[in-house]
Parts: C-alpha cells; sequence; structure tokens
C-alpha cells in the first residue's frame, strides 16, 4: 500500500518534515491496515479553508483509498489540526471499508 501526502499552498511545508510524514502515515495504517492487501494507494490532501486565518475546523483532510477490486473510497474531516482532521477522515474511511467488505463477505 503506497501513501501519497499533499497539501494546499495555505499550508506550508507541514507534512514534508520526515517525522510529521511518518506521523500522518502511522495514523491511516492503525485505522485501515486490516485492508492494507485490498487497497493498493491511499492519497491524503491537506487543506486550510482559512487560507492561514485561525478558525473554528478550518483544517481539512481529505482521504481517497484505491480499492484493488473496487471503486475509490473517500472519506474527509474537519477539525482544529492536521492530525485530528486525518484521524477523523481516516476513522470514517476505516467504518466505510467496513462496511464494504464485511457486505462482500457475507455474499
Amino acid at each position: 500500500m503506497q501513501i501519497q501526502i499533499s497539501n494546499d499552498h495555505n499550508i506550508k511545508g507541514t507534512h514534508e518534515s520526515f517525522t510529521e510524514s511518518e506521523k500522518f502515515e502511522e495514523i491511516v495504517k492503525d485505522a485501515i491496515g486490516h485492508y492494507q492487501q485490498h487497497i493498493t494507494r491511499v492519497v491524503i490532501h491537506f487543506t486550510d479553508e482559512n487560507a492561514g486565518k485561525t478558525g473554528f475546523e478550518d483544517k481539512r483532510c481529505l482521504i481517497e483509498a484505491r480499492i484493488s477490486s473496487a471503486n475509490p473510497m473517500i472519506a474527509s474531516h474537519h477539525a482544529n489540526t492536521l492530525v485530528l482532521a486525518l484521524e477523523g477522515a481516516a476513522e470514517k474511511l476505516k467504518h466505510s471499508l467496513n462496511h464494504t467488505f464485511g457486505k462482500l463477505t457475507k455474499h
């Protein structure tokens, strides 16, 4: 499973440091690692919707999981920090994967 991280121009260099990138990857792997054999790529995209101004839940994380035998799945979450936004989106994606793969195993 390949993980790619990107951000808009309002978030400067946050994911570029190795430790931050590792932490983001760890959060994703903890949430959806159970389905790792079904996922080919995960794309994480961060945006700051207030363009540098402070605001309530102005950080957004969108995660797209490319699944080998199905359509891609997308989840997003707004929060006050990038880490919280990622954790929320990863949890939503995990729930969607549980639902999807639970249906496949039942039929």
